[in-house]
């Protein structure tokens, strides 16, 4: 199999990349900076591994590469939480979705042969923010500028259905690996300054990165998987158990919380990705079979901070 994987030097997409070369399959890796892919994916210990220049807004050569392509991974988009939310990064943020899903559809529709499955990412940011609602794959969108990212995110990644491509589109909620959101949490801990941040009170809808990986693998190779999915563990947590267990894992204290306006200093309304969050169920993705290995958070952390 050969698998077109966009992001693929991301925390996500890179962990993808290893273990389709594990399994033996061919990986095409479409990137903005080649030299940082040879030096992610070096030919010696990726021989499997062809890279791709391209620009992800814009039409171009790259997009002859998906044709003879079995499958599509699309997990590129701008950083949402790194920056301060001016109205340049927000357009960033939602131009690197929409526009360049627009852009791997087209490619797809003019490959020959073409691709039979679309996985594209999305997030749960679809179903907008609540300390009391309960979300699941038939839940409505939201109406804030996240949701109606999500929105315009999956319209895109939708047209690829009229070329009889098959489409799955993960919501992601909040990966947890040696790296991501994880690893800016631990440092805290490690100085003995951990604590949950804002309230607490947010539901924090997360899945372990060896379950995300899983769960691409399985939208690729299971022709029943079609329509959304939420990429979330079972059972969602409040910012304040995720505080409180990391501290037990790590054997550290969880007692001093980062106030909400601290965050909004550095980061403007992006604070709001942790600030606010959904308690969101991976009902489809349950109802699917999809078995998770790590569908508690205790278990979930402390395999990841033994791998660290």
């Amino acid at each position: 199999m050969k698998v077109a994987i966009t992001g693929a030097t991301g925390f996500v997409g890179s962990r993808l990349v290893e273990r389709l070369h594990q399994e033996g399959h061919k990986i095409l890796v479409l990137t903005r900076n080649t030299s940082s892919a040879q030096r992610v994916f070096p030919s010696g210990a990726f021989p499997d591994v062809e890279i791709v220049a391209y620009t992800p807004t814009i039409s171009g050569a790259w997009q002859d590469s998906i044709a003879g392509c079995d499958a599509v991974v699309n997990l590129a988009g701008e950083p949402i939480a790194d920056e301060r939310w001016t109205a340049e990064h927000k357009e960033k943020i939602l131009k690197s979705r929409q526009l360049g899903t627009e852009k791997i559809v087209e490619a797809i529709a003019k490959a020959n042969p073409q691709p039979s499955v679309l996985v594209n990412a999305s997030a749960i940011g679809y179903y907008g923010t609540s300390e009391t609602a309960t979300f699941n794959e038939t839940s409505s969108s939201g109406d804030d500028f996240l949701a109606q990212v999500c929105q315009s995110w999956e319209a895109e990644a939708q047209r690829v259905k009229e070329d009889g491509v098959r489409l799955v589109i993960l919501r992601l909620g909040v990966v947890l690996g040696n790296g991501g959101a994880l690893g800016k949490m631990i440092t805290p801990f490690k100085l003995f300054a951990g604590g949950p941040l804002g309230t607490g009170r947010q539901w924090l809808s997360w899945i372990h990165l060896d379950d995300l990986v899983n769960m691409i693998l399985a939208a690729i190779t299971q022709a029943a998987m079609e329509g959304v999915y939420n990429a979330t563990a079972p059972h969602p947590v409040r910012m304040a158990d995720l505080s409180r267990t990391l501290g037990e894992v790590m054997q550290r204290p969880s007692w001093l919380p980062v106030p909400g306006f601290a965050l909004e200093v550095l980061l403007g309304d992006g604070a709001m990705v942790v600030l606010k969050g959904q308690q969101v169920i991976p009902q489809r993705t349950l109802g699917a079979g999809f078995e998770y290995q790590y569908p508690d958070l205790k278990p979930a952390l402390s395999q990841i901070l033994q791998s660290a």
